[in-house]
């Protein structure tokens, strides 16, 4: 999708309105990981305006780490940008060209992998039923996880948890009445129902400081694996885009039913390795509100949206699979990495820091 020498507002910096400049204490560009998540770094920081065409886009692996460190670039300009990259950045619209041939390759790729369910009832009934014997990663850490795993595992999953209510915030202008109502009413809970000190992103940033984990926002996506990228930018991809309201509320709908069971393995899984209160308190304290939310999403948003738009059905029954087939695969990852003993990261951890005497 080159570009040439195309010149727009973007190029010198002047938008017509709004403020250009970079963020503050937005996180640092990471390293780069091919030829695209190079052209867009580059491009953020000043680069060459010849961005990869449609050829190069086609043939990258649309879970590999290159094209989800490009898609993960662009729909970070959405939240809080980087350090050193101006705003404007946001809606260039070369960069938007790219990220929709991205978003197509990847969204391509999740249609024709995800097992298509009957409907979407039938796609949120299967996530009720967890086999008796199943090897999970929950399961893993709960029965004989070690503390370097479940810094691995927090390490990875902040970049969901430090923004996970928001990529869903954007489906409540495009909803209506009943769906509407329960979607704010549990997004209010996601954000601490008022209270700053109770938003969801913040206990997962104290629960980070107990483990000895920097809780700064996009700290670790330099070591976070094409996985979880994935998993992150699904939400990014289901919320910006109108047509997939559909596979949003899905998603939100899977997320919040598997939910519990897994906060309260991994409770116990902190409790054991010795986590302080704080890493075992932002589990615990989702055991029982996201059971009372997995209720209000099924009956009232789910079925909310599909009373007035029943031709959403197959969108949400999508929404659903497709989460549990990405994060399937991060636990495949996970696991096996973790089975031969080595780091499910790009590079190890540091060592947490040695608490000082008393």
């Amino acid at each position: 999708m080159a570009t040439g020498a195309t010149t727009t507002a973007a190029t010198t910096g002047r938008t017509g309105a709004g403020n250009t400049a970079a963020p503050a204490g937005g996180p640092e560009l990471p390293a780069p990981r091919g030829d695209l998540s190079a052209a867009v770094a580059a491009l953020l920081t000043g680069g060459p305006r010849d961005l990869p065409g449609a050829p190069a886009v086609t043939a990258a692996d649309p879970y590999g780490d290159d094209l989800q460190l490009a898609l993960y670039l662009a729909y970070e300009l959405h939240y809080r940008g980087f350090a050193g990259v101006a705003g404007h950045w946001e809606w260039d619209p070369d960069l938007l060209r790219l990220r929709r041939a991205l978003e197509e390759r990847f969204l391509t790729a999740l249609r024709a992998d995800t097992p298509r369910p009957e409907s979407a009832a039938a796609a949120l009934d299967a996530l009720l039923a967890e086999p008796v014997d199943g090897d999970g990663v929950s399961r893993r850490l709960q029965d004989s996880g070690e503390l370097w795993q479940l810094r691995e595992y927090t390490a990875q999953r902040s970049l969901y948890h430090l923004k996970e209510a928001d990529p869903h915030a954007w489906v409540i202008p495009r909803l209506q009445g009943r769906a509407k109502a329960a979607m704010a009413a549990v997004e209010f809970d996601e954000f601490g129902g008022g209270r700053a000190e109770r938003v969801h992103a913040r206990l997962f940033a104290e629960l980070m400081t107990d483990l000895g984990l920097d809780p700064a926002y996009g700290r670790y996506l330099d070591v976070t694996p094409a996985p979880m990228l994935a998993v992150v930018n699904q939400m990014s991809l289901f919320g910006l885009h109108r047509a997939l309201r559909g596979a949003l509320v899905g998603h939100f709908a899977a997320v919040e039913i598997t939910s519990s069971p897994g906060s309260r393995r991994l409770a116990t899984a902190l409790e054991r390795a010795g986590a302080g209160p704080a890493a075992v308190h932002f589990y615990a304290e989702h055991v029982e509100a996201d059971a009372v939310h997995e209720q209000i999403v099924r009956r009232d948003v789910v079925g909310g949206l599909l009373e007035q738009e029943p031709g959403l059905d197959a969108d949400v029954g999508f929404g659903a699979a497709s989460t549990e087939f990405l994060e399937d695969r991060l636990g495949g990852h996970l696991l096996a990495a973790w089975g031969e003993g080595r780091t499910s990261l790009r590079k190890p951890l540091p060592a947490p820091p040695v608490p000082a005497p008393a």
